[in-house]
């Protein structure tokens, strides 16, 4: 399962997902800490289709996770590559033009 929030950015449509085992938790590298509150990625608990279809209409996409992060890959949103990996928690922003 996966926690979403989606905005509308400057005519976009903006996605913050995260896993939902990880909301409200805090991931802590070298003095630097994240949180992935629920202010900005709850909103609400969706399943994996769900999840897909959110990910291919959003053009602006901020995700935490390694189920998110991985599905994202999988349906080639985004590039295992480029997510940057905090506390082992992998972190992935797509902006697709």
């Amino acid at each position: 399962m996966f926690s979403v929030r989606t905005s509308n950015y400057q005519g976009n449509m903006m996605l913050n997902m995260c896993d939902d085992s990880l909301l409200g938790k805090y991931i802590t590298e070298n003095n630097q800490t994240m949180h992935i509150s629920e202010e900005y990625y709850g909103g609400e608990i969706v399943t994996r289709e769900t999840a897909t279809r959110l990910l291919q209409e959003s053009s602006i996409i901020n995700m935490v996770g390694s189920e998110t992060v991985s599905l994202a890959v999988e349906i080639g949103v985004g590039a295992r590559d480029g997510a940057r990996i905090i506390s082992g928690v992998p972190f992935l922003i797509v902006f697709k033009m």
